[in-house]
């Protein structure tokens, strides 16, 4: 089959909020801009990084249609899509498709823990079928770290069999590489994306089309940078360039990213909104994220 697939780097971006913890829509479109600006490729909203399911799916609805209505492209986005319940996705991604998204990234139904290959497949048959739009294109989201559940490759392969048009690419944060090498093996026409820019690199070296990483948010140039010489498209020192990316990444985990990334912004920014955090989440403190800009250093670079 010959198609073209999607390339690049993709953020999952941060979800701000006020404090009294609503959405804060001029801080979401203010860096969603950045990010473009700085050559992130996609935008990805509501997924792990974004607070998803700290979201109802009103809220979802509601600052995606803020982007759009901010200025940001809606070729660029793909949202989280994925929820337990069947009518939600639905209502999700047929919105996503509302308004002229790239594609929605989809968890699987995330609750049932011992759920089969063929249950999952006919609950995305289902998906499908519900939607019932020809544009509609996914990414199936493989985090069984978190979900307990995920897309096995053998799925993976069946789905973008069944649905070449609709099932287009494949996020892996399950962390580990082998089953990133067994996706692109299984289903060999769509995008594979790590879900860590620590794999970028090799991904890119193995059939791979970008990395879709929550650090993207606070290091998006380094990232695109790493890109951008694998595939020629700028010159560069490759293993300085990857090593300083990895290395700003291990530091990132060290602190809990989601809360640790919200603080750099926090700081760097000028504005203490970016700090909050929905529960179950806790806040970075001030000295958490003094800490982490020390360790980071130089590998830190302006973030406005």
């Amino acid at each position: 089959m010959d198609k073209e697939k999607m390339t690049g780097v993709i953020t999952p971006i941060l979800t701000p909020f006020n404090h009294d913890l609503s959405f804060a829509p001029d801080l979401y479109v203010s860096h969603a801009a950045w990010l473009l600006e700085q050559g992130i490729h996609y935008i990805s909203p509501f997924g792990t990084t974004g607070e998803a399911l700290s979201l109802s799916v009103h809220e979802r609805m509601a600052a995606l249609d803020i982007l759009v209505k901010g200025g940001i492209d809606p070729a660029v986005l793909m949202p989280g899509t994925g929820l337990c319940n069947l009518e939600d996705t639905v209502i999700l991604c047929s919105h996503a498709m509302n308004l002229g998204c790239k594609a929605v990234m989809t968890l699987p139904p995330f609750f049932y823990k011992n759920a089969s290959d063929d249950g999952l497949y006919a609950y995305f048959v289902q998906l499908i079928d519900s939607v019932n739009r020809s544009d509609l294109k996914i990414c199936m989201y493989h985090i069984p770290p978190l979900a307990g559940i995920g897309f096995s490759p053998a799925l993976a392969g069946r789905l973008a069999s069944s649905f070449p048009d609709t099932i287009v690419a494949y996020k892996d944060s399950s962390g580990d590489f082998e089953n990133t090498r067994k996706v692109i093996a299984a289903a060999p026409d769509i995008a594979v994306f790590p879900g860590s820019e620590t794999f970028l690199r090799q991904g890119m070296e193995n059939g791979g089309t970008g990395c879709i990483s929550a650090t993207c948010n606070v290091n998006p140039a380094g990232i695109r940078n790493v890109f951008d010489v694998m595939t020629g498209a700028k010159d560069g020192s490759l293993d300085h360039l990857n090593n300083e990316m990895v290395k700003f990444r291990k530091n990132v985990e060290g602190y809990g990213p989601i809360p640790a990334m919200k603080g750099l912004l926090a700081e760097k920014r000028g504005d203490a909104r970016w700090r909050n955090v929905r529960s179950p989440l806790l806040p970075a403190s001030e000295k958490q994220t003094c800490d982490l800009i020390s360790a980071l250093g130089k590998t830190l670079k302006p973030l406005y």
